[in-house]
């Protein structure tokens, strides 16, 4: 019996410790989180989106690079946007809140995409892989502009079709890189699929001004 005993308070230190590993974790992830938002939050109760000063904006892109780069920026902190996220828009009342916090999932997406570049091979420049990733690096607001200028049903060079092929690509060597299910995949995924979405809406309003 008292060997059980020992056994059970053993276990229940154990769980303790996880319990309580897990809380520190949920608690760096929020003031990581918290760090990122500063340049944007001001100390007034409601959040102005976009914010009043656009170089709050390059600090705030400047706080996720570094904390990207510290390896700070990982499934916990996903998972604690993902939350934050959610709780703003069941309270339906927080819109600025809902854009700051997808303005920072698009911006860690943006620069774990940018990490690797399919542009070169060998000699030779992939045109497509090079629009691609010019428009992976662009803020999402200069997405139109970028599509507008880039493809050739446009002023650009390259054909929808290849830009479309380039995006799948893209997409299939993420799945294949991150662990399937997770938080980063997600993210990464959905960040491919705007700029998907996005090309086929430009696409169709271009189509439509040549027929």
């Amino acid at each position: 019996m008292k060997d059980y005993e020992e056994l059970a308070i053993s276990v229940m230190s154990i769980v303790d410790r996880l319990v309580h590993k897990t809380n520190e974790k949920i608690d760096s992830a929020t003031d990581v989180l918290k760090g990122i938002l500063k340049p944007v939050v001001d100390d007034v109760v409601e959040i102005q989106w976009p914010p009043r000063d656009p170089e709050s904006l390059k600090l705030m892109e400047k706080e996720i690079i570094e904390r990207e780069q510290e390896g700070l920026l990982d499934e916990g902190f996903l998972s604690e946007i993902n939350a934050q996220l959610r709780q703003a828009k069941e309270d339906g009342d927080k819109p600025g809140l809902e854009a700051m916090l997808q303005k920072v999932l698009q911006l860690y997406a943006s620069k774990v995409l940018s990490k690797r570049s399919y542009a070169k091979k060998g000699d030779e420049i992939l045109k497509a892989e090079e629009f691609l990733e010019t428009i992976i690096k662009a803020p999402e607001e200069e997405w139109n502009k970028l599509l507008l200028n880039g493809l050739s049903i446009g002023k650009g060079e390259t054909p929808p079709q290849e830009l479309f092929a380039v995006i799948k690509k893209r997409i299939e060597r993420t799945l294949i890189r991150t662990e399937g299910g997770s938080y980063q995949q997600r993210v990464l995924s959905e960040y491919l699929n705007g700029i998907q979405s996005r090309a086929e809406q430009i696409v169709q309003v271009l189509e439509g001004k040549t027929q």
